[in-house]
Parts: C-alpha cells; structure tokens; sequence
C-alpha cells in the first residue's frame, strides 16, 4: 500500500494525491490518502476501502517509528528512479511531498480521479437548490483567493474588488456581443469573510450577482456547475474546473488584459500550466 501524505488544504491534497493515485494505478498498486482518510468528508473517496481515521493513525505511526518506509519527493523533475526504486521496493511505504508530478498519468486516469472526488449527494441537494433558478441564464463562478495570497508568491496574485469587478465586467461584455438577450449570473465564492458585497452589488445589480457563502466543498461544487470560472491561480479554481470537460477557466495573471473569449481553457489544457504560474 502507498500511504499519500498530501499537504496543503483541500484543493491542493486533490491535486497531489491525483498524481501520486495516477502512478499507482500504473503500476498496479494500491494507494490512500492519508488526508482524505479522516480530514475532509463529502467526498466518495472518504467511503472507499482503507480511508478511515484508523488507516491514517496506523499509517502516520508506522511511518514515524520507522516500521515502514518514508519517501519523499523534494524537486520537479521529469522523472523520479530514485524514489521510485524505494516504492517498488516495499509493499508498505509511506510517500511524502508537494513536488510529486505524473502530469500524462494524472490526464489518463482523470475519469477515476473525478469520480473518487466526486461530491456527496448531500453536497449537490444544497447547492444544486441555490442554482435551480439559473438553469437557463450563463452562470460565471468568481473564486476571490485573498487570505495568504496577500503574501503567498509576493502576493502577485492578491488583487483589488476593483481588480476583479473590472474582469467580470469584461467577461459580460465578451457575453452580451455574442447574444445581448443572454442572461448572466455571477457567483461570488471565496476566503475574504470581509469582501465588500455591496460593491459588487451596486455595480452588477443584486438581481445578478450572488454570494453563496458554502462552505469549502460547497463552493467548489458550485464553481464547477459555473459555466466559466475565473479567479487568482490557484490549485482551487483548477480542481473545480477539473469536473467537466465544458467548464472553462480563465486565471488572471494581469488584471489590465483585454479579456478575449479564447483566454478561457479546459482543466487538461490549465493543469499542465499550474506550476509555470508560481515561477
């Protein structure tokens, strides 16, 4: 068994444990992951074989007395023999590291990635009611990343209201040249629990601007039912994206870009980009 010691938050545990399932899956080994075995419920992953809270303690301690194992991966790189040789070397193995990357893999076995995190029904039932009355209009999913953006990377992706009311505006002007009688809706989601609401209210109109205040699954879930996304990069907005192959991202990178319907691309098109964004 490899034990996935993910780190980060939610998003990025997807993120890393994908890779590292991907390679298993290859190679005909089993793996689990050893945040989703006790931290984040309302995933179908938190229900499958061996994640449980008792895995992860029994695994954790292993590792930690030196039972079994501990491989860590520290760089990119365009291959990994090394760590790779201590896997296939041990049945029990624990595996540690943000660096761990298996980009074709991880496109391979995309379809079991998306249904080992698919969302519990009880995730849909609340937020699926919150989307019902938009079914019919183009639904924009904003994801606000402030927090430790302000200085994560030198904070170069922690932007302004104005910044990202000034890309939504433009995204509905790419929307209404196509067909001036399409409704648009926008779902504000994020971590700034002071984001100024009636800024954006004032400016859009609060008939078409929303703020679903889930919580962090629930907004990943109704981003993902957005028919486009935009937001800071981030592995957040990336996973959300990762759902469907019709949810189309767009990062920004500069606030003062002309926005262009073709800035908007695919998770396998955005996945592959993540890491050149924090360079």
């Amino acid at each position: 068994m490899i034990y996935v010691a993910d780190k980060g938050r939610m998003a990025n545990n997807i993120f890393q444990y994908g890779h590292m399932y991907a390679w298993a899956r290859e190679h005909g080994r089993k793996s689990v992951s050893m945040r989703f075995a006790y931290k984040y419920p309302f995933f179908h992953i938190t229900h499958t074989k061996y994640h449980s809270y008792l895995v992860y303690l029994l695994a954790k301690y292993a590792a930690k007395f030196h039972f079994i194992p501990t491989v860590e991966y520290t760089s990119f790189k365009s291959e990994y023999k090394e760590e790779e040789a201590v896997i296939d070397s041990h049945k029990n193995v624990l595996v540690k590291g943000w660096p761990v990357r298996y980009p074709e893999l991880y496109l391979k076995y995309l379809d079991e990635i998306r249904e080992l995190f698919a969302f519990d029904p009880v995730i849909h039932k609340v937020v699926d009611k919150k989307l019902s009355s938009y079914q019919q209009s183009i639904k924009l999913g904003v994801h606000i990343r402030r927090g430790d953006y302000k200085t994560f990377f030198n904070g170069r992706y922690f932007y302004t209201d104005e910044q990202y009311l000034a890309v939504i505006k433009k995204f509905i002007r790419i929307q209404k040249e196509k067909d001036p009688s399409k409704r648009i809706d926008v779902f504000i989601c994020g971590n700034d629990p002071k984001l100024n609401k009636s800024f954006y209210i004032g400016a859009l109109g609060a008939e078409y601007v929303h703020f679903p205040q889930g919580t962090g699954v629930e907004d990943m879930y109704m981003l993902s039912q957005c028919d486009y996304i935009v937001g800071a990069p981030s592995s957040y907005s990336l996973i959300a994206s990762m759902y469907d192959d019709a949810t189309k991202l767009y990062w920004i990178k500069d606030p003062q870009k002309q926005l262009e319907e073709s800035d908007f691309n695919t998770f396998k098109v955005l996945f592959k980009q993540f890491d050149s964004c924090f360079e």
